[in-house]
């Protein structure tokens, strides 16, 4: 029988069945990375609502798994020399799962470097530079006389995109035919800053046809539909 209760958070957030990857999230462009992963490898898994607006990820139980207090962060019952193992960050978890199960990561090292490269590029990049064009077109941002802040990050975003757009312009996916982590991890990016950030038309995001493509043949993806509402709201 596992036992996870080694791990402060279960306290909070117990585990229904602690022999399943517990997940720790929200539905945002983060979290929806791991959801999405999960789905796509299919292994067990149980997600767990972290709820921002009772400041879930301030409380200590949460903060015992991830210090930083950001979702998502897992529990994996089964984690190396079968023995638990908690994590947090988007991208280590994607590359972790993508090591556990031998799928959606190239198996050689120049591609699994490659690969890692371009998980990078969205985490360094794509997420932060659209997170705060979000912030100053949709939220707090929007009272600021001063646009050029917004414009700021309208024109990274933009150079960003394009660098994206010339990536696919002669391949299905970002690594060509395969498809890998660093598209679970960008794709919901796209998805947030065309729906929830109200900036498609801002950044003109039209303008970057192989990068629409490519996002609707990911939001196709049956894995894709399941992951992109987990956990589910209340």
């Amino acid at each position: 029988m596992i036992d996870l209760s080694s791990f402060p958070i279960t306290a909070r957030w117990p585990a229904q069945d602690p022999t399943r990857i517990q997940l720790y999230s929200l539905p945002t462009p983060n979290g929806v990375k791991v959801s999405v992963m999960l789905e796509e490898t299919e292994l067990p898994y149980e997600p767990h609502l972290v709820r921002f607006d009772t400041n879930d990820q301030m409380s200590p139980e949460f903060i015992s798994l991830n210090p930083n207090n950001k979702i998502p962060a897992i529990i994996d019952p089964v984690g190396p020399d079968s023995q638990p193992l908690g994590l947090f960050e988007s991208g280590a978890i994607l590359m972790y799962l993508a090591d556990k199960t031998g799928r959606f990561i190239p198996q050689d090292p120049v591609g699994r470097y490659q690969t890692i490269q371009w998980l990078m590029f969205q985490m360094g990049g794509v997420g932060p530079m659209f997170g705060q064009l979000g912030f100053f077109n949709k939220f707090a941002g929007r009272e600021y006389e001063d646009k050029r802040p917004r414009d700021r990050y309208v024109a990274e975003s933009r150079r960003l995109l394009d660098v994206l757009n010339e990536r696919l312009a002669n391949r299905p996916w970002i690594m060509g035919d395969a498809y890998t982590i660093a598209d679970i991890a960008t794709f919901p990016w796209i998805r947030n800053l065309i729906g929830l950030y109200e900036a498609g038309d801002l950044v003109r995001i039209s303008e970057f046809s192989h990068v629409m493509r490519a996002f609707e043949a990911f939001l196709a993806r049956p894995a894709v539909q399941k992951g992109m509402d987990v956990p589910r709201r209340d």
